[in-house]
């Protein structure tokens, strides 16, 4: 084990990345590896994890799409981990995604997800490869099944679907996991698992909220510019449409989904600005997301 740590030392970490350096990336990622509460007292393999993992996201071409720098998708991973012992490791994962708004320095949270089952072996040094057809190891799987996760949603809300081929490969890497006996690839490991986040991302049972996530963005968030009140009521026109998801699948994770990235966001558009009527609004918000209620009330009708 030792030699081949050794091994991975001695090569330099931009050769195994220099050909998909070269190319305009899409991810401006940044990843924490939190380690404070494992009793270990050399830190720097999650020092060398964290960086592994960040350089792994960014330097890596994952579409046919080239990214100018202020295209770039904005994205935090923390990892914390909870237990550690002779290169594996467990914890929670919590992934956040942001999309820029047009003519606006502002970023709106799209995505907030909390993996809570995060389990894999990481040789200190070991170069990261994407390989779209075969299974390589539980950590590559891992990132890469959030990076097109990411990269879905974020297409989601600039076009109808627009994300689509990115959920489709995301449910490629969940069906090559499967091998792994890993926790959070099957259909059978229960409730908030990857395998679920992508199969209701594709399912026609949840098909609203990718619906909205499109009206909401470009239809509403983009135009705020050019017209506030306009803007606000088509967003809340959106927000609406989830009632019949609700109708069919209360409380699901895609709807959770959708207010935990939001919440806050949708407090801010509807407590200023040119006043509209959100008697509606605020009643729908009070069933769609009952969790979020304390905020809820700080929208005044």
């Amino acid at each position: 084990m030792k030699l081949l740590k050794e091994f991975f030392k001695v090569i330099p970490l931009f050769i195994l990345l220099c050909v998909s350096a070269a190319q305009a990336q899409e991810f401006n990622a940044v990843v924490q590896v939190n380690a404070q509460n494992v009793a270990q007292p050399d830190q720097t393999i999650f020092r060398t994890l964290e960086t592994s993992m960040q350089e792994f996201i960014n330097n890596t071409k994952w579409t046919q799409q080239d990214y100018r720098d202020e295209e770039k998708i904005n994205c935090s991973i923390v990892f914390v981990i909870t237990d550690y012992d002779n290169d594996r490791f467990k914890g929670n994962m919590q992934i956040s995604l942001s999309r820029p708004v047009y003519n606006s320095s502002y970023s709106s949270p799209i995505f907030n997800f909390k993996d809570s089952n995060i389990e894999f072996e990481y040789l200190e040094f070991a170069p990261f490869f994407y390989n779209a057809n075969q299974y390589e190891n539980n950590l590559t799987s891992l990132i890469s099944f959030y990076i097109y996760t990411m990269l879905g949603i974020d297409g989601d809300t600039f076009s109808l679907n627009g994300g689509q081929q990115y959920h489709v490969e995301a449910q490629r890497i969940v069906s090559l996991a499967q091998q792994s006996n890993s926790v959070g690839w099957k259909a059978t490991d229960g409730q908030g698992t990857r395998f679920q986040l992508n199969d209701d991302m594709l399912s026609q049972t949840f098909k609203e909220y990718r619906e909205v996530l499109y009206g909401y963005h470009s239809k509403g968030m983009d135009t705020f510019a050019d017209d506030q009140k306009k803007a606000k009521l088509l967003i809340s026109a959106e927000i609406l449409k989830l009632k019949a998801l609700n109708s069919r699948r209360p409380n699901s994770l895609i709807q959770r989904l959708f207010f935990d990235a939001k919440a806050d966001e949708i407090v801010s558009i509807f407590s200023g600005g040119p006043a509209v009527d959100v008697r509606d609004l605020k009643n729908a918000l009070q069933q769609l997301a009952p969790n979020q209620s304390s905020k809820w009330r700080n929208i005044k009708v």
